[in-house]
């Protein structure tokens, strides 16, 4: 029976299947522009906790690195308590909207963002701190030339961000409500399709989640290994 589920699935995928093709276009489109919104905060918050010193710097970097692993759950319910009528942002009427999942997953993504960037940022200043100071430069100028010559490292930091947003099922489900044909993405489809039996779907969208997981691993060693021939 798996495996007739499987060529089913194989099926699925080579006719184009539109309902299996719309959940995946759905997924990479809520985490793209999660990830997309996070390292536009993440980056530059990374680097200012690097470059500045102020009052409680080392409980932000403690924090920062604590969120890494927040559990999606948590920001899940977090965002859920946000959006939902009875709390503050309950008026905007964004609950188990597309747009709930893609603040979810900015919350997970955003200290892995800043974090590894913020660590990145502090390496190369350490490197290149005398010649800025004989330069005269200050923090504000120190920060655009150090995010461009950490750009390897940070765009392979930005696919694993991408690949802890699309692999998100607990915090997405929360806030989305995996409302079919609005809210059902990838991994909310395969958990809410096994439970009722229809393996060729869930089967056919793990291969696609699977995929893409591999094309996201391969990009960051591929973006890796340039960066390392780069400084070599």
């Amino acid at each position: 029976m798996e495996n007739n589920a499987f060529y089913v699935a194989l099926s699925l995928l080579m006719n184009l299947d539109a309902a299996l093709f719309q959940i995946v276009a759905l997924s990479l489109q809520v985490s793209l522009l999660a990830v997309l919104a996070a390292a536009l905060l993440g980056f530059p918050l990374g680097a200012a906790v690097a470059l500045w010193r102020f009052p409680g710097r080392g409980g932000v970097i403690v924090a920062l690195n604590a969120l890494m692993g927040l559990p999606p759950v948590m920001a899940g319910l977090t965002v859920y308590l946000l959006l939902s009528r009875a709390g503050p942002l309950g008026e905007w009427g964004l609950l188990f909207t597309p747009t709930a999942m893609v603040i979810a997953q900015f919350v997970l993504v955003l200290p892995i963002l800043a974090a590894l960037s913020r660590q990145k940022v502090e390496e190369l200043l350490g490197e290149y701190r005398e010649q800025f100071l004989s330069l005269g430069m200050s923090q504000s100028r120190m920060m655009p030339t150090l995010l461009w010559d950490a750009r390897f490292t940070l765009l392979t930091v930005l696919l694993a961000g991408f690949g802890r947003a699309s692999a998100e099922v607990g915090a997405v489900m929360m806030v989305g409500g995996n409302i079919d044909g609005v809210t059902r993405v990838m991994t909310t489809a395969i958990v809410l399709e096994t439970s009722k039996g229809d393996l060729p779907l869930a089967l056919g969208l793990g291969i696609v989640l699977l995929t893409l997981v591999m094309l996201i691993n391969a990009g960051a060693y591929v973006v890796s290994e340039l960066a390392k021939r780069r400084v070599g």
